[in-house]
């Protein structure tokens, strides 16, 4: 794993939020985008080399919304940037680790994605991020 690419955190109201952290960072929102997959509206923030993702809701069912329901506001997930998502996985599966998914998925902000699944990493989400290769003309099966 490379570096930490973003802290995610689920929000109930995404305006109050993006005003909360535009204030808060002394930045703006640079993206937002809706992942119709994960029933879920996100807001990029960046301060210096960190970026921040909030996460909100668009179905009752969503991952978010459960979150959201059972935890409340707050910090969702810790997001590593690697270079090969595969090998990443099949590394994290053969150390022991419970991934949420089998095959990487699209995310936000042209990322291919995974989660580790809390139980295996001290109760915390930790999702893993490669920039899309569909970014530099590339095809990406997903």
């Amino acid at each position: 794993m490379n570096k930490i690419e973003h802290i995610g955190i689920a929000v109930k109201d995404m305006q109050a939020a993006k005003n909360i952290y535009e204030l808060l960072l002394n930045t703006v929102v640079y993206k937002t985008e809706e992942v119709p997959s994960e029933g879920v509206n996100t807001a990029f923030l960046q301060s210096g080399p960190n970026k921040i993702e909030l996460l909100e809701a668009t179905t009752a069912d969503s991952p978010i919304a459960k979150f959201l329901e059972k935890k409340g506001e707050g910090i969702h997930h810790i997001a590593f940037d690697v270079v090969d998502i595969e090998a990443e996985m099949a590394r994290l599966k053969a150390e022991g680790f419970i991934l949420l998914n089998d095959k990487p998925k699209r995310g936000a902000d042209n990322k291919l994605v995974c989660f580790v699944h809390p139980k295996s990493a001290n109760g915390v989400l930790v999702e893993l991020c490669q920039e899309s290769p569909l970014a530099h003309g590339g095809r990406a099966e997903v």
